[in-house]
């Protein structure tokens, strides 16, 4: 009994150990931003006058080979932040991101919608309070915008300027920043201001983005209308499926499609077209309700690979052993598809 308690008080003491360490790890985020390694280097001793023994010749100098004294005035070691400068990134069509000094501007085409209602909007989406506004003059200033980054030690906040300037075929969206604090003191470094300056400019041209695709997203499906799905084959013969809608329409689509076929995503990748389901079979009044008969899948995991033709979508299932399926497996997905994509 003795050995019992004794070895429990050891583990709750080790326990609390590890709690305490990784609780000051939580709050110390340096490692995120150093260089991983040791700093020797740092104690190289400095290049001295060579001493040439009285007597000898030495060849003719080259000052190909002199090594400059350089003297660093800039963090080193551990000091030493690694991060990449925060980029503004063109995440709009036909756009085009940079800075001027640390004003950060995105250009885009004036196609006639209102780049300044998006920005409003996009802003008011993200919780970010607006001090001024001015319709007007499509200028405003926002109030204080605290950052969160799991890179710092201390968190940031920002106050900006934000305006729209349309000229002719063009519009610019424009972010000034107007004062950086960190634990209450001004910030000064143009490197960490214009990565917050970055940081707001993209969450505005990300939103809109979004906004945008859900928008042609939202119309392209009501163009489509009812959806036809066929059974066909790939260009190596191997059997698949194929919508009668663009890609866009049935990657929208499929998810509230498939759970009425039975089928759960439980993964999916747009850029690679993938989806990860596991299918349970229905039962016949649900069968019914969906207007299709009982495929008879194995249930399981599958995965279904959805490929871009155009105007035209292919589908294929892969099956928990890996298999592509069959075309008699196919041609009885064929009627379950087309009603569960047009419900």
């Amino acid at each position: 009994m003795a050995y019992s308690v004794k070895n429990s008080a050891v583990v709750k003491v080790a326990g609390l150990s590890v709690a305490m360490l990784l609780a000051g790890c939580s709050h110390d985020q340096h490692y995120k931003r150093e260089v991983n390694g040791n700093e020797e280097y740092l104690d190289a001793p400095a290049l001295s006058q060579l001493n040439v023994p009285q007597g000898m010749i030495l060849p003719l100098e080259s000052g190909n080979y002199v090594v400059p004294q350089g003297r660093s005035q800039g963090a080193v070691g551990k000091q030493l932040d690694i991060r990449p400068p925060m980029q503004a990134l063109s995440l709009l069509n036909g756009s085009r991101a940079q800075f001027q000094g640390t004003t950060g501007t995105l250009q885009i085409a004036n196609t006639g919608s209102s780049l300044w209602g998006q920005t409003i909007a996009a802003l008011r989406a993200n919780n970010f309070a607006i001090a001024q506004q001015d319709d007007a003059g499509q200028q405003l200033t926002t109030d204080w915008i605290s950052w969160n980054r799991p890179d710092e030690d201390h968190q940031y906040r920002g106050r900006y300027q934000v305006s729209v300037v349309t000229q002719g075929y063009e519009q610019t969206l424009m972010v000034k920043p107007l004062a950086l604090e960190q634990k209450g003191q001004a910030v000064t470094s143009p490197s960490e201001i214009q990565r917050y300056t970055a940081q707001l400019l993209n969450v505005i041209s990300a939103q809109i983005n979004t906004v945008e695709t859900n928008r042609q997203n939202a119309a392209a499906a009501s163009r489509t209308g009812m959806i036809d799905v066929q059974s066909g084959a790939d260009d190596t013969g191997l059997a698949n499926l194929i919508i009668r809608a663009p890609f866009d329409v049935t990657w929208q689509r499929l998810p509230k499609a498939l759970p009425l076929a039975g089928m759960t995503i439980s993964d999916s990748n747009r850029a690679d077209g993938s989806l990860q389901v596991s299918y349970s079979d229905l039962s016949s009044s649900q069968w019914a309700a969906l207007g299709a008969t009982d495929p008879q899948l194995v249930e399981g995991k599958y995965k279904l690979q959805v490929g871009d033709l155009g105007n035209r979508s292919s589908l294929q299932f892969i099956d928990p052993k890996g298999h592509i399926l069959t075309q008699s497996q196919n041609d009885a997905l064929v009627a379950v598809l087309q009603a569960a994509l047009n419900k």
